[in-house]
C-alpha cells in the first residue's frame, strides 16, 4: 500500500517527472480545454506506442507462424518476444514453465480461463468461490462454466466471495468460513473498477491454502502500480491491453501452469492481433521506463485529492469506503478511481453537464454485478497524464452544481 499522508506534497516532489511524461500522450496535448478523467475504461496511448505499431505496420506487416519470408518471420518473433515481455512485466519468477496467451481484452481471457481450463479441474460436489460484486466479467465466465458443467451431470457450486461491510475489499475471516476440502478455485479482483480499492488478494493466499488455483483479474492494475506474480502467489493474472496503453482490442492472459492443468485455449488458432501485440509490448516498455511505483503515488495522491474535495461538498455521496477521503486520512487511498452521485442531479445528466466544462466521465452502472449495477454514478479515473489543476477544475464545477 501507498502511504500519502500530503497529496499535495507528493504531487509536487513528482511534478518534473510527470510534466515530461504528459508531453508524449498527442490527444492530451492536442485538445487543451479538454480533461480526459476515463482511463479506467480505456487509457490514451503516449507517442512511443503509436510510432511502434506505425513502424510495425509500415515495415514488417505480415501474418505471424504462417510463412518463412522476413516479414512473417518478424512477426512470428515480434509476437513471441512480446509473450516473454509479459513474463518479464509481471515479474515472473519461472518464465520457463508459465504461458501467455493473447487476448481481446480482460472479458475474452477470463472466459478463456473458464471455458478452457476450468471445466478439466473440476468434478461433481466441486466448490468455486468468485466475487458477486466486481467487474460483471469476473462472475459471468464463472457462472457459464458452472452451467456448462450442470449440462455434462456435474454439479458445481459457485459461493461468493465476501466483501467487509466497512472497507468494500474482501473479508479474509468470512472466507476461511465459506472454503473448505472442497473448494478447487478462487477468482478474485486486484483493483476494483467502480470503488477504486486494491482488494488485498495476497490474504486470499493465506485462507485458502497452497494448492487452490487463484485467478486475478488485473484490468485495473496493470499499468497504474506494479504488479508482481511472485509476490501475489496467483495462477492466472487477466488484463485489458487498451486499459495499459496499448490499442483497443489487446489484451492477455498469464497462466502459471503450476497448480491445475496447463491453460491450452480450445478452438483453431486464427490470426492474432499483430498491431495490438507489438502495442502491447511497447505499452509496457513504456510503463517500465516511466516507473509503474511513481505511476502509483501519482495517481493515488491525485485520488486523494479528489477525494477530500468531494468530501467537503455535501450534495455529493462517494462510494466505496468513506474512511478514507479525508487528505490526511491513513486509511488505504483509492487507487486511481474514484465514483460518486449527486443527491439531486441523476449521474447521466451529471455527466453531460461536466462535458460542458470539459470533462469527459465515466457515467452508468460500469458493469457492476450484483446489487451496485442498478443504479448509475458518476466515475472519474485518473491516470499519469492529469494533473492537480484537472482535479481542482472538477472539484469547482461540482462546487458549482451544490
Amino acid at each position: 500500500m501507498t502511504d500519502v499522508a500530503v497529496p499535495a506534497a507528493e504531487l509536487a516532489a513528482l511534478a518534473d517527472w510527470q510534466r515530461p511524461l504528459r508531453a508524449q500522450f498527442p490527444i492530451i496535448g492536442g485538445n487543451p480545454d479538454l480533461v480526459y478523467l476515463d482511463s479506467a475504461a480505456t487509457s490514451q496511448k503516449p507517442q512511443p506506442v503509436l510510432d511502434a505499431v506505425q513502424a510495425y505496420l509500415t515495415t514488417s506487416n505480415a501474418n505471424a507462424a504462417r510463412g518463412s519470408y522476413p516479414w512473417a518471420n518478424t512477426t512470428t518473433a515480434l509476437v513471441e518476444g512480446a509473450r516473454e515481455r509479459v513474463k518479464r512485466f509481471l515479474g515472473d519468477p519461472d518464465p520457463e514453465r508459465s504461458s501467455v496467451h493473447f487476448t481481446s481484452g480482460t472479458t475474452e481471457g477470463l472466459r478463456t480461463v473458464a471455458r478452457d481450463w476450468l471445466p478439466a479441474l473440476l468434478v461433481d460436489g466441486d466448490e468455486i468461490v468468485v466475487p458477486f460484486a466486481d467487474h460483471q466479467a469476473n462472475l459471468a465466465p464463472w457462472l457459464e462454466a458452472r452451467d456448462l458443467l450442470a449440462r455434462q451431470g456435474v454439479r458445481v457450486r459457485v459461493r461468493e466471495l465476501p466483501y467487509q461491510a466497512a472497507s468494500g475489499d474482501y473479508d479474509p475471516r468470512a472466507l476461511a468460513a465459506v472454503t473448505g476440502p472442497r473448494t478447487r478455485f478462487v477468482a478474485a479482483t486486484h483493483v476494483h473498477h467502480v470503488y477504486g480499492a486494491d482488494m488485498n488478494v495476497h490474504r486470499i493466499r493465506q485462507v485458502v491454502g497452497p494448492q487452490v488455483p487463484i485467478c486475478l483479474d488485473a484490468a485495473q492494475s496493470i499499468g497504474h502500480l506494479p504488479v508482481s506474480v511472485a509476490g501475489l502467489d496467483v495462477d492466472f493474472v487477466v488484463f485489458s491491453g487498451h486499459k495499459a496503453m496499448a490499442l483497443p482490442g489487446s489484451g492477455a492472459v498469464w497462466a502459471r501452469g503450476l497448480r491445475g492443468p496447463r491453460l491450452r485455449p480450445g478452438g483453431w488458432s486464427g490470426t492474432p492481433n499483430t498491431a495490438g501485440i507489438a502495442s502491447l509490448a511497447a505499452a509496457l516498455d513504456w510503463l517500465d521506463a516511466a516507473g509503474t511505483g511513481r505511476i502509483e503515488r501519482w495517481t493515488v495522491a491525485l485520488t486523494a485529492l479528489l477525494t477530500d474535495g468531494l468530501d467537503r461538498l455535501d450534495a455529493y455521496e462517494v462510494l466505496g469506503c468513506r474512511t478514507s477521503l479525508a487528505a490526511g486520512s491513513r486509511v488505504q487511498r483509492r487507487r486511481s478511481l474514484v465514483t460518486f452521485r449527486h443527491r439531486g442531479i441523476d449521474s447521466r445528466d451529471l455527466g453531460f453537464i461536466l462535458f460542458s466544462h470539459g470533462f469527459m466521465v465515466r457515467t452508468d452502472g460500469h458493469c457492476q454485478a450484483g446489487p451496485g449495477a442498478r443504479e448509475g454514478s458518476v466515475r472519474v479515473s485518473l491516470h499519469v497524464h492529469n494533473t492537480p489543476e484537472e482535479v481542482e477544475r472538477l472539484l469547482a464545477a461540482l462546487a458549482s452544481l451544490e
